[in-house]
């Protein structure tokens, strides 16, 4: 059966300038292999042969990295001309046609390992399954989530940090069913006022918040990842990378 992933790689990555002035953040080298390599390698790796890099800024210098490699998988690109004006959830929007099966979503700025791609597409069946990380404490900029046992109750930027207790590492599993639930939230969104402004994680928030709509977690706690936002986050990210390198990844 054919495994299907989005990755959301249209932003520039402006809190990462000079680094991004003339490249996107997808496109940063990691000891030695860009963050979209990173990406498509450990996917690939587990199985994953159907992959769509959602492009914006520098687009075509996305586009000639992934003609360069020789890949088992078909990897194929979709320009979103609207980057600049809208937030993610234009993207998700656009790719909209690919959520016809069970899917998973990848933001382009989360190194993942083997091993969390692993455990993700073994989890347990679910409609929409959301990838979550803990640490002993979460700051404004966390995409925050409230979870009891494997149930998501909310998630969002605007959670407390006492209402939280665990992160959202941009990593999403859908079966067919979850799919659809979520193309018809990015549909409704979009025809709101809030579309253009809100994370496609918003979509989430909302699905969970009806109690007919169960959105699972998948924990990773203990596995290696990193997000990629700020300068100190790309040396975080090399000693990471150089860690796969020397395990052979």
């Amino acid at each position: 059966m054919t495994k299907r992933a989005i990755i959301l790689s249209a932003g520039q990555g402006s809190r990462l300038l000079p680094l991004t002035a003339d490249r996107p953040k997808c496109l940063i080298d990691f000891s030695g292999r860009t963050l979209l390599d990173w990406q498509l390698d450990m996917l690939i790796a587990a199985g994953v042969d159907d992959i769509t890099v959602v492009t914006g800024f520098r687009e075509e210098m996305v586009a000639a990295r992934i003609a360069a490699r020789d890949d088992t998988a078909c990897v194929t690109t979709l320009f979103n001309p609207f980057y600049k004006v809208a937030d993610n959830l234009g993207s998700v929007w656009l790719a909209r046609a690919l959520m016809d099966r069970p899917f998973l979503i990848l933001n382009g700025d989360t190194l993942v390992s083997a091993e969390i791609v692993d455990r993700v597409l073994a989890a347990p069946d679910a409609a929409i399954r959301v990838t979550v990380d803990v640490k002993p404490a979460y700051d404004l900029d966390d995409m925050k989530v409230k979870r009891d046992g494997d149930r998501l109750l909310d998630i969002g930027k605007r959670l407390t940090a006492e209402e939280s207790n665990a992160e959202s590492i941009g990593f999403l599993r859908f079966n067919t069913d979850g799919a659809a639930r979520f193309r018809r939230e990015v549909e409704r969104m979009m025809h709101s006022s809030e579309g253009t402004l809100s994370w496609y994680l918003r979509a989430i928030h909302h699905i969970a918040a009806d109690p007919a709509s169960k959105v699972h977690v998948t924990s990773i706690e203990g596995l290696e990842w990193g997000e990629v936002d700020f300068p100190d986050d790309v040396i975080v990210g090399n000693r990471l990378t150089a860690g796969w390198v020397a395990k052979g990844r």
